[in-house]
């Protein structure tokens, strides 16, 4: 049974339930309503009976009763304590004597009980001996409820089948976002196309939020898939220049035509080179790999001993240049190595674009790196893209490096609830921030 159908069955089958119920109490107050009326009709009949100027009397072998005429539903008799029954002249039937009839002739004078006897409503007047029984035939008050009961019955049978209709009318409505929903799975799962939406009415609904979070599932995988086509593209054409450089170098290497010395020194050279190229691209695509399924477990760090462990070796690594340093104590929670992995980057990317002599300054603050050069600078119509990667700008063409280290920088910054901007400082030079989630220390 599908879904919906259950979702209909479970609403005639509570529809059907709360018009059962209601049913049913329509039925008891109806019914005790009508036997009221009976009720209060014998008491009005007795009020008569005991107010009438003449008293209640027997002639022979028949009750005289005081007051207007009984209705055809209605008749009086009195029974004896010896059981006997007097009725009136014009009735031809008695009813019962019961038990609690003849207890009534025994009872205290005036005390008064009503019961059913063979379908008849009985009001009993207790007497001096006797007991007075004022009677109302109830054909009637069960032909009524009969009636009533009937009507119930088909008004409560064509609830239920309302109930169905409207309850596959509403589950078919409040299932609609749900098969669309399925419909753009199926279909993502069939084709592959991660573009496809849910449409949404903007309500805060648990069907529409679902339909939201779908859709913003959707987006990231579509943003995770065209990076990771972009990835490999770009990975494809960075490793394919100098694969084709060393292919080219090796084989003039092995040819057979005999070369200068310089010409083949300088040819190793270029090979080295290359491999060196590729060995630190092919290291960077694995460290952006690692740090995407693999983060390190974070902990609390100081930034400013990061920073200085950076710099000393930034130091050895680039003698040709002077960095100044004003580190402040600042405490941070995160992952002590791709932090000191993104510093280490700005700090060779500042190097890389200092001339020779160049000066970097590298500042620490409130969770805060600051470094900056004094080269040539970004130009303007770089400055949005410097973070992606594989961006090069035009200038940097010429220059060793993978154009990945800034985009490290940019993942470690969001993986720390950070961000990393480069600006355009007076004076020239290129300014880059790497904020992370700092602490104050205690």
């Amino acid at each position: 049974m599908s879904f919906r159908a259950r979702l209909a069955l479970v609403a005639a089958a509570a529809v059907a339930l709360a018009v059962v119920a209601a049913s049913g109490v329509v039925y008891v107050v109806v019914r005790d309503q009508l036997r009221s009326d009976v009720d209060a009709a014998l008491r009005a009949r007795w009020d008569q009976i005991r107010t009438a100027p003449l008293p209640v009397h027997f002639e022979g072998r028949y009750l005289d009763i005081p007051g207007p005429p009984l209705g055809s539903a209605t008749f009086v008799q009195a029974v004896t304590a010896d059981g006997h029954i007097y009725v009136t002249r014009d009735e031809r039937g008695s009813l019962a004597v019961t038990d609690n009839t003849l207890k009534a002739t025994r009872g205290p004078a005036g005390e008064q009980h009503f019961s059913d006897i063979d379908g008849v409503r009985v009001l009993t007047i207790s007497g001096s001996g006797i007991a007075l029984q004022i009677a109302r035939n109830l054909s009637e008050v069960n032909h009524t409820l009969h009636r009533i009961s009937i009507l119930l019955l088909v008004i409560a049978i064509g609830g239920v089948g309302v109930a169905a209709g409207l309850g596959l009318a509403v589950s078919q409505a409040a299932l609609r976002p749900v098969r669309r929903l399925t419909e753009t799975a199926e279909h993502v799962t069939e084709t592959g196309d991660l573009s496809q939406r849910i449409e949404t009415r903007g309500g805060h609904d648990e069907l529409d939020r679902l339909a939201t979070s779908f859709n913003t599932m959707l987006a990231a995988l579509e943003e995770s898939s065209r990076a990771q086509r972009q990835l490999v593209a770009d990975a494809s054409h960075e490793l394919r220049t100098p694969l084709t450089s060393l292919r080219t170098n090796i084989e003039v290497l092995a040819g057979e035509r005999s070369l200068a010395p310089e010409e083949r020194e300088k040819l190793l050279s270029d090979v080295v080179e290359q491999l060196g190229e590729m060995t630190s691209l092919i290291a960077e695509l694995i460290e952006l790999a690692r740090a995407e399924q693999h983060p390190e477990e974070a902990e609390d760090v100081r930034l400013d001993l990061i920073a200085a462990d950076a710099v000393e070796r930034a130091r050895r690594n680039r003698p040709n240049v002077t960095f100044e340093t004003d580190l402040e104590e600042s405490l941070v929670h995160g992952a002590p190595s791709t932090i000191e992995r993104a510093v280490a980057n700005l700090l060779d990317n500042a190097a890389k674009w200092s001339p020779p002599g160049g000066r970097v300054e590298v500042a620490v603050r409130d969770g805060e790196v600051t470094v900056r050069d004094h080269g040539p600078g970004i130009a303007e119509e770089d400055l949005p893209y410097v973070f992606d990667r594989f961006y090069r700008a035009s200038d940097a063409r010429g220059l060793p490096g993978s154009g990945l280290g800034l985009a490290i920088v940019k993942q470690v910054a969001e993986a720390h609830g950070g961000t990393v901007v480069a600006e355009r400082p007076d004076g020239g030079g290129t300014l880059m921030r790497l904020r992370v989630n700092g602490r104050t220390p205690s």
